[in-house]
């Protein structure tokens, strides 16, 4: 049996457009004294997200300047809830933005706007 990590809970906003988080804020992660990165990309650069008819909407990730490990990632949008699965097993994994940098994510959908906001992040977004 392993202890629970609270910041590594997912919290999910079933309403429109949906929300959802996992671990810290960018303002939390200052507080406990991180360096941070930060990385957005919006909907309205997802090609899938516009032929739903759904162009509003980002995601945010918080990553730890130093060591590269994702502290935390928060989205806005249509079908949001499904998506921060994938920052949830991140988050429990201790990934690192060059981990989630050198994944092939599928495409087109949705889940590559989280692999945008990473390499955001890094300056090194594809599609806006």
């Amino acid at each position: 049996v392993h202890p629970i990590k609270p910041e590594s809970i997912a919290g999910c906003t079933y309403c429109y457009p949906q929300v959802a988080s996992v671990g810290y804020t960018e303002a939390k992660a200052k507080e406990l004294g991180y360096d941070v990165k930060i990385g957005r990309f919006p909907f309205i650069g997802n090609g899938k997200a516009i032929a739903l008819g759904e162009p509003e909407g980002m995601i945010k990730t918080v990553f730890d300047a130093r060591t590269g490990e994702l502290l935390g990632a928060h989205m806005i949008g249509a079908e949001v809830t499904e998506l921060i699965q994938g920052y949830v097993v991140g988050r429990q994994l201790e990934t690192t933005e060059e981990d989630l940098m050198n994944t092939v994510f599928p495409h087109p959908t949705l889940s590559e706007m989280m692999h945008e906001s990473v390499l955001a992040a890094y300056g090194r977004v594809i599609h806006i």
